[in-house]
């Protein structure tokens, strides 16, 4: 029995080893067919390469305009313009009218017996606006007349006896001491009554003190009092009746003290309105002399001619002329690049073999405005400077135009 179990066993065994030689001998013949297949890809990859070179190289030969554009970088080109360069020194300021009066009474002021005129309405100089309170004054015209009345009776009375002591001396009767008496009392009623005219023109003067006229031609801006109410001219809320005449406008602007070397009086000006869609030429017409201790600058202003859609107030746009280049070569900003030697630009040049090259060209640069810059030196009138796909050129490079 045991000498069965051994021989069983020993047939296992060699089954088993059968079993994976076979195996073995597979998967080495698959390797085998795997690696002869990688082979022969490699060999036609290597030929198609080779035929793909080839045919490069006789393509150049017979396309050498074709070969260059490959090659070459597309740019846009325009020439280096040489024009007048002007510099502005923006600021914002507010249109004023020249002439704004804010009415006050010519006296003390009252309360108001009648109001003859509108906010808006247009007013005229010497235009009665507001009736003033003038029951007491007009009782000191009255007694002041009386008074006068009263003097000028007792002068007639003095003149004709003064007459009639004349007469009697003329004929030997009486005294000169009476005629010298008669005389003097006439030359003092005389005086009294000059003093009592001048009281009644005072009476009649502060009586007109109650009329409230306009001393401008404009418009009624403010009317900021009513019947009952008492006229002073102005409270803690502002003028009661403020007139602007808008005939003589002016645009005001505060300038900050490290520009007061370069505005000048007479210098250009361009005056943007945006709330009224306008722009207006002018010049610098006064320049303040004092520097604000508040918001350190100075003030400068601008007349303008009259224009209805103008409003005192409106908000502006000062732009002052402080620098100009009448021949200055000018470039666009953003074609302006840096590195560690400083701005440059990129010009187009034909090279030694005919074809079109960027040329990398070193500037320097003076004041610039808005989308330009000026250039003083580095570039020549007329040059092409390459506006479009100079972004990563190098100095060199072949480029093409469309």
């Amino acid at each position: 029995m045991k000498t069965i179990k051994t021989i069983s066993y020993a047939l296992s065994v060699s089954i088993l080893m059968l079993s994976c030689s076979s195996d073995a001998g597979s998967d080495s013949k698959i390797i085998q067919e795997k690696k002869a297949k990688l082979e022969k890809l490699r060999k036609e990859r290597e030929a198609k390469d080779n035929a793909i070179k080839s045919l490069e190289a006789e393509l150049a030969l017979l396309d050498t305009a074709s070969a260059a554009l490959t090659k070459a970088k597309l740019v846009a080109l325009a020439p280096v313009e040489q024009r007048e360069f002007n510099h502005y020194i923006e600021l914002q300021g507010k249109v004023e009218a020249e002439n704004i009066s804010y009415i006050a009474p010519r006296g003390m002021g009252g309360m108001v017996k009648a109001v003859y005129v509108k906010q808006g309405q247009q007013v005229s100089k010497g235009q009665l606006l507001l009736k003033l309170d003038d029951a007491i004054m007009q009782q000191q015209v009255v007694a002041a007349r009386q008074q006068l009345g009263g003097i000028k009776t007792q002068l007639n009375y003095a003149k004709d006896v003064l007459q009639r002591q004349q007469n009697l001396w003329n004929q030997g009767i009486g005294t000169e001491v009476q005629l010298i008496s008669a005389r003097t009392n006439v030359e003092g009623l005389e005086n009294q009554l000059k003093a009592a005219q001048e009281q009644v023109n005072v009476a009649v003067e502060q009586a007109r003190t109650a009329n409230v006229y306009s001393d401008v031609n404009g418009v009624a801006e403010v009317v900021n009092v009513r019947v009952g109410e008492t006229f002073v001219g102005s409270t803690a809320m502002g003028p009661q009746i403020k007139i602007v005449n808008t005939s003589s406008l002016k645009a005001v602007v505060s300038v900050p003290e490290n520009y007061a070397t370069r505005i000048k009086k007479g210098a250009s000006v361009l005056i943007d309105i945006p709330d009224a869609n306008k722009q207006v030429k002018a010049s610098i017409t006064m320049i303040g002399q004092a520097i604000d201790l508040v918001n350190r600058g100075f003030i400068a202003e601008a007349k303008m001619e009259r224009d209805p859609l103008i409003k005192a107030n409106q908000t502006v746009v000062m732009r002052i002329l402080d620098y100009t280049a009448p021949n200055a070569m000018v470039v666009p900003v953003n074609l302006i690049q840096t590195d560690d030697k400083g701005k440059y630009v990129f010009v187009a040049a034909k090279g030694a073999d005919g074809r079109m090259q960027a040329r990398k060209r070193n500037i320097d640069v003076g004041q610039s405005y808005g989308e330009y810059m000026e250039v003083l030196s580095g570039l020549t009138a007329g040059e092409q400077l390459i506006t479009q796909g100079y972004q990563n050129l190098y100095d060199g490079q072949n480029i093409v135009t469309n």
